[in-house]
């Protein structure tokens, strides 16, 4: 019980680290588990493709086919309503660690 009050909490974070990472280039979601794992977060494909895909519909992120190897990879990159909200959920969360450090 204790891990999933804690997943809540930290599902705001973990979109902010999805579109820092998009900001920086376009990822692919098996790419993205791995980072979030390296962090602490280890998130299944049934978690992360239904996050990826509602912040898609709500054009925090675009998604982009690619080849790759014979494989179709959906690729995901910032939009400009993505980086608004990133620039903004930045500061407002860097407000609230320095209250509660």
């Amino acid at each position: 019980m204790q891990e999933q009050i804690l997943r809540k909490f930290f599902l705001g974070f973990i979109q902010i680290h999805i579109l820092h990472h998009a900001k920086e280039e376009p990822f692919y979601g098996a790419w993205m588990i791995e980072e979030l794992k390296e962090h602490g977060y280890d998130m299944s494909p049934g978690t992360l493709y239904p996050i990826l895909h509602s912040m898609s519909e709500k054009n925090l992120l675009k998604k982009e086919n690619r080849t790759v190897q014979g494989k179709i990879r959906k690729y995901y990159s910032i939009t400009e309503l993505g980086e608004t909200i990133l620039t903004e959920a930045r500061q407002k969360a860097y407000e609230l660690f320095k209250e509660i450090k």
